[in-house]
């Protein structure tokens, strides 16, 4: 397929879960005036987080680090004309290898801006 329909494909799923989440949260019969805030719920709900941010932080940095392996052995390998193309390849590469790594480091500045508001 070609990138610009798996991009297309890829928001509108991301939009479906989004939508589907809103309406599983607004039909859930809870009454939204009664929370009171704190309490067990919020804990575990930062949790959850926590652990999520744990694991796709190690699922990316995995990622990262086999793609860096390939495209190494791809450049020692390869012709002048495919080295080339490659070194063009590396920057985007390592922006997106830092932040992979730094994502943990950015959602906890988040969080911590997010909570002192």
């Amino acid at each position: 397929m070609k990138k610009k329909t798996i991009k297309i494909l890829l928001v509108m799923i991301m939009l479906i879960v989004a939508f589907t989440v809103t309406v599983n949260a607004a039909t859930s019969g809870k009454d939204p005036t009664g929370y009171t805030g704190g309490g067990a719920s919020v804990d575990r709900i930062e949790g959850l987080g926590n652990k999520i941010i744990q694991i796709v932080s190690v699922i990316g940095s995995i990622a990262s680090v086999i793609v860096l392996v390939v495209l190494g052995i791809k450049y020692m390998m390869g012709s002048a004309e495919e080295k080339a193309e490659y070194k063009k390849t590396l920057l985007p590469y390592i922006i997106g290898a830092a932040l992979v790594f730094a994502a943990s480091s950015i959602a906890g500045i988040v969080f911590n801006f997010a909570t002192s508001l």
